[in-house]
């Protein structure tokens, strides 16, 4: 009952989590990068994120859903020159804000309910758990690719640092 009710809501109401969302970055004195965005960029960062979390719950997890997401995410986020710590942090309050919207919105009333609810946030927890490795997966491709192509790192240098395998990296 959980599930569905916050799939609905995740999917219709986006927007809304961004906006909490957006709230607790603006608490986040550490999120500098984060915090230099205007309100209505930074909300529109968010939005997509809802309908793919929404997704997983419903159809459970698919690593290349997710996977494509976050690593765009990561590789885009490092382009804009955000550090891997703040990424991971912003991610943090958008797992906190689902499951504090999952707390105070549904009512919990019984075992029943309590145990549908825990298990949800166990979904939502995995969800994001998986695209923090996926996030970080692109963040660092991109980190490479950058050192190969724009800074001419010689491969041997890279491969000493960089000794992940990377889903899409072109070579």
């Amino acid at each position: 009952m959980v599930d569905r009710l916050l799939i609905d809501t995740l999917t219709t109401k986006s927007h809304d989590f961004a906006v909490r969302w957006k709230g607790k970055i603006r608490k986040a004195e550490q999120l500098k990068h984060y915090n230099n965005l205007q309100d209505k960029q930074l909300i529109e960062s968010q939005i997509g994120l809802y309908p793919v979390l929404a997704r997983t719950l419903d159809r459970g997890i698919d690593r290349s859903l997710v996977g494509s997401f976050f690593v765009g995410m990561g590789k885009a986020r490092m382009k804009d020159g955000y550090p891997i710590s703040e990424i991971i942090y912003a991610v943090s309050l958008s797992q906190q804000t689902v499951i504090e919207y999952i707390m105070n919105e549904f009512l919990l009333d019984n075992p029943i309910k309590m145990y549908q609810a825990m298990g949800t946030v166990e979904s939502v927890a995995q969800f994001f758990l998986l695209g923090c490795f996926y996030l970080t997966k692109g963040f660092l491709e991109a980190t490479y690719m950058d050192m190969s192509d724009r800074d001419a790192v010689s491969e041997d240098l890279l491969k000493k640092y960089f000794k992940d395998d990377f889903f899409f990296k072109q070579n």
